[in-house]
């Protein structure tokens, strides 16, 4: 088949032409989210497992979720992947780490719980979003890339930086700006009833770390 049916095929429809047994498609999602294995990879114990075991592991994972992804769950790629490659490794670690014929005592997680927190995620992402959009241009784009919420690996400050033209420091202040907005009940509202923290206990620990940012920052100036 033509490469060229890429340029047509978008959203759903490249899984579909992939599961259909298209090479093109299956190999050109594989290259667009390879970024997850690695991000998984990064945040996961290895337990000495060498890394690119682990990545071949990874890859497997991102190769099965493409051929049993279905768009009209509600549930982000993204999501549904990491939720695959993480297990996947899990295995793969948790196997090289027991003697050969025993069974280590931990059970990788629940499938019913991994899907409830796919769900969560689907249900939190445009809560996310709707904060993200009352943002500032500049700090939106800081907060998307410094905690990979455009489905990309997190990038430094100093990488972001460089992508702005701007100091490491400056981004990090432009991040702290950030937080700090996003903390206010004003935009974070939607967020604390899902994540289970809009209690005024939750809302006074917030505000304390906003005192504590915004002192720092006085200091800083001062000197």
């Amino acid at each position: 088949m033509s490469s060229t049916h890429l340029f047509i095929l978008e959203g759903p429809a490249v899984f579909v032409c992939a599961q259909a047994g298209c090479r093109v498609c299956l190999e050109a999602l594989m290259h667009r989210h390879e970024g997850l294995v690695h991000a998984v990879l990064r945040q996961q114990a290895r337990g000495g497992v060498p890394y690119d075991d682990l990545l071949q592991e990874g890859r497997i994972a991102l190769w099965q979720a493409i051929l049993h992804f279905d768009s009209h769950r509600g549930v982000a790629f993204s999501t549904y992947a990491w939720v695959a490659i993480q297990r996947r490794i899990w295995r793969a670690v948790a196997q090289a780490n027991w003697p050969q014929g025993s069974l280590p005592l931990l059970e990788p997680p629940d499938p019913l719980e991994a899907a409830a927190a796919a769900w969560w995620m689907a249900q939190v992402r445009p809560t996310l979003a709707e904060a993200l959009a009352c943002l500032p241009k500049q700090l939106r784009e800081v907060i998307v890339a410094a905690y990979g919420l455009d489905e990309d690996p997190p990038r430094s400050l100093a990488a972001i930086g460089r992508r702005l033209g701007v100091s490491r420091e400056r981004v990090r202040q432009w991040r702290n700006e950030a937080l700090l907005l996003l903390r206010l009940p004003t935009f974070s509202a939607g967020l604390r009833c899902l994540c289970d923290q809009d209690s005024r206990a939750a809302y006074a620990r917030t505000q304390a770390l906003n005192r504590a940012w915004l002192r720092q920052r006085r200091g800083r100036r001062q000197r």
